[in-house]
């Protein structure tokens, strides 16, 4: 298979020089690690908030910029969470009116990324960790280049020693 064909709902792609990276096709219907608003609306709701996130964070944004005192590297981690945002928000709008019929709004989210790096078995005590074959596999989420923007934005602000500066 070549990268350029289309593929089907939990294909994988091995033929990578890593063999803890493997490309597989998903389509999130929610946020995060596949959790859904519950309701036939619930799809709906999520864009909208996403939505609303994003509207929220340009007026953040421009505030900084107005008062014309902002750290770069603020507004750096601000970019990179609105671009994975953004994204997010596309496929959620557009994805499954193209592809799947379904209404405007309502589409899923293509995650792709897959990054099994281990699997080991673990005490029973631990047991609530492991998946459905009895072993845990140590980075077992797919996701998408947006969900990484978003990741990396949130930890650097989350994580800075200059956060103070940045409210």
């Amino acid at each position: 298979m070549h990268l350029h064909e289309n593929f089907s709902f939990f294909q994988e792609y091995f033929n990578l020089p890593w063999d803890w990276f493997i490309i597989y096709f998903i389509e999130n219907e929610g946020m995060a690690y596949g959790m859904e608003l519950p309701g036939s609306y619930g799809k709906l709701v999520l864009t909208l908030v996403r939505i609303s996130v994003v509207i929220f964070g340009f007026m953040y944004i421009r505030k900084f910029i107005k008062k014309n005192n902002y750290p770069i590297g603020l507004l750096i981690c601000f970019g990179l969470i609105m671009g994975g945002a953004i994204g997010n928000i596309i496929d959620s709008i557009f994805y499954g009116v193209i592809f799947n019929e379904a209404p405007l709004f309502y589409g899923s989210v293509v995650d792709m990324l897959h990054f099994p790096l281990f699997e080991v078995n673990l005490p029973n005590w631990l047991s609530f960790l492991e998946g459905n074959d009895d072993n845990f596999l140590f980075f077992a989420p797919v996701f998408n280049i947006a969900d990484s923007a978003v990741f990396i934005g949130i930890t650097a602000i989350v994580f800075s020693p200059y956060r103070k500066y940045f409210v």
